[in-house]
């Protein structure tokens, strides 16, 4: 490995680097994660923990996580994961009450099975034309970035500039 102040320097260069060491410091990695994954030996661990700017780097990523909500995400996904297994417990134990082992029930098959309550309203492209007479013509497609429409087109959805002529107000007839 490098020397001590070289590495510090390239480490506080590295973002991912910081925001792995604010996910320590939140307990959401673990220290021989780290040291693995950075190559880091005792003395480089222990240098780099004395690095005062490196730690304000840290301080500052753990702030912008709290700010941004991610540490608060990050916490609830590391923790949510221990749900099914302890309604699985409420489930099969037979001196539960009856009510809470049906909720359990109902509450590992909506996990299981999310359905489509936990799929994201699509945003839609909709324009509609009164043609007069009852007629109307709509145009009814989704807008999603890499996606295609229902006849295999992609609605790109980005502002254009508006024409000169439509939007001089001298050419117009009134």
């Amino acid at each position: 490995m490098d020397s001590a102040p070289d590495l510090a320097a390239q480490l506080l260069a590295d973002t991912e680097f910081v925001s792995d060491l604010a996910r320590y410091s939140e307990k959401l990695l673990t220290e021989k994660f780290i040291r693995r994954k950075y190559n880091l030996t005792d003395d480089a661990w222990e240098q780099l923990g004395e690095d005062d700017a490196l730690v304000d780097a840290i301080e500052a990523e753990k702030l912008r996580r709290v700010r941004n909500g991610s540490a608060k995400r990050e916490r609830a996904q590391k923790h949510i994961v221990k749900g099914p297994d302890i309604l699985e417990k409420i489930m099969s134990d037979d001196t539960q009450n009856s009510r809470h082992r049906v909720d359990a029930v109902k509450a590992l098959d909506a996990i299981a099975e999310p359905g489509p309550q936990a799929t994201p309203a699509m945003d839609r492209f909709v324009i509609t034309i009164d043609l007069g007479e009852d007629q109307k013509l709509t145009i009814n497609k989704p807008i999603q970035p890499g996606r295609l429409d229902d006849n295999g087109e992609i609605i790109d959805a980005t502002p254009q500039e508006t024409p000169a002529a439509i939007t001089d107000r001298s050419k117009w007839r009134e």
